[in-house]
């Protein structure tokens, strides 16, 4: 087999300029990761969007991962039960959870007593909502926004494809490291250039497509907010007000996991006429108020007004 690279070439060029020759490997190294991932991109489909995903564990290992932290999660935060507020979180999930699709989870969803607005979901189905954020999603149907994007994290299997992209990441700062000390007989350039490489990585690959997750989890939690039976609309609703509480400014993204207010807001505008097809007003009492009395679930106000929820005045947690 023809080969595309000259070793005696490569090994003259090493004793004139081992810098320059550092820098081929690192190419080299960029190059192959990118190959291998590349060949290994294919391998799942995001649902719904159908995009291709690089996914390197099992859905049993992401069931195992995700109960392990709740637990560890549930250890140091307080938990609230027995309480409208955590009744509100159980319904609205339960009723996502009911058109999701995905009886292998086993879905649980916490309040937790925390003043931020945030809420997370890990692995396998394990959603928690701080109930900072309860007073800002002040009707069921904008938690739902907030719910189903979470939900949308897990079906997507979005901590699993972090996890094999950070992985893949590291097998190419390893072999850019290992390139460069063979080249240079330096262990300190070698280290220099493992954490160049490492941060070129994260800005050119990681942060970009932790953005691309969460846009496909607003796309896809809208869907399923619609699916049962939620007002899309509402999700907008939501994000103008965390943008207000944002204060409004046009930040840049470009060094963030998660994409701006304003942007989000565009972009859940362009998703709408989809999920709008899929939107169904339900009312059947589990769209009330929070305190359980039956209100229409059509317009943003699908969920009704939430009574006696969280604790006001919280800083904005992009989610």
């Amino acid at each position: 087999m023809q080969s595309f690279v000259n070793i005696k070439d490569m090994n003259k060029d090493t004793d004139r300029n081992p810098h320059g020759a550092a820098r081929g490997v690192i190419r080299m190294a960029a190059l192959a990761l990118c190959v291998l991932l590349l060949g290994l991109a294919g391998c799942a489909k995001a649902p719904y969007t159908g995009r291709s995903q690089l996914i390197m564990y099992s859905e049993a290992d992401e069931v195992k991962m995700g109960l392990a932290a709740m637990q560890q999660v549930l250890k140091k935060e307080r938990e609230v039960t027995g309480t409208a507020e955590s009744a509100r979180v159980e319904r609205v999930g339960r009723r996502i959870a009911a058109v999701a699709e995905r009886p292998q989870y086993r879905w649980e969803f916490h309040t937790i007593e925390k003043d931020a607005v945030n809420a997370f979901c890990l692995p396998g189905g394990k959603v928690a909502v701080y109930t900072g954020l309860l007073d800002l999603a002040d009707t069921d149907a904008e938690l739902a926004a907030v719910v189903g994007h979470e939900v949308a994290h897990a079906l997507a299997r979005h901590s699993n494809e972090k996890m094999s992209r950070a992985r893949m990441v590291q097998v190419g700062q390893l072999a850019a490291m290992v390139g460069v000390a063979a080249a240079s007989g330096s262990s300190q350039a070698a280290q220099a250039v493992g954490d160049g490489y490492a941060g070129a990585m994260n800005m050119a690959v990681m942060l970009p497509n932790s953005r691309e997750m969460e846009y496909e989890a607003d796309h896809i939690g809208l869907l399923l907010m619609a699916k049962a039976g939620y007002d899309p609309h509402a999700a907008i609703e939501f994000w103008q007000k965390m943008l207000k509480q944002a204060g409004g400014k046009g930040k840049s993204d470009f060094m963030s996991t998660h994409p701006t207010e304003a942007k989000r807001i565009d972009a859940l505008r362009a998703m709408l006429p989809e999920a709008m097809r899929y939107y169904r007003p339900r009312d059947d009492g589990a769209s009330g108020t929070a305190g359980g009395g039956a209100v229409g679930s059509t317009g943003g106000n699908a969920g009704g007004k939430a009574a006696g929820s969280g604790s006001g005045g919280t800083p904005p947690v992009g989610k």
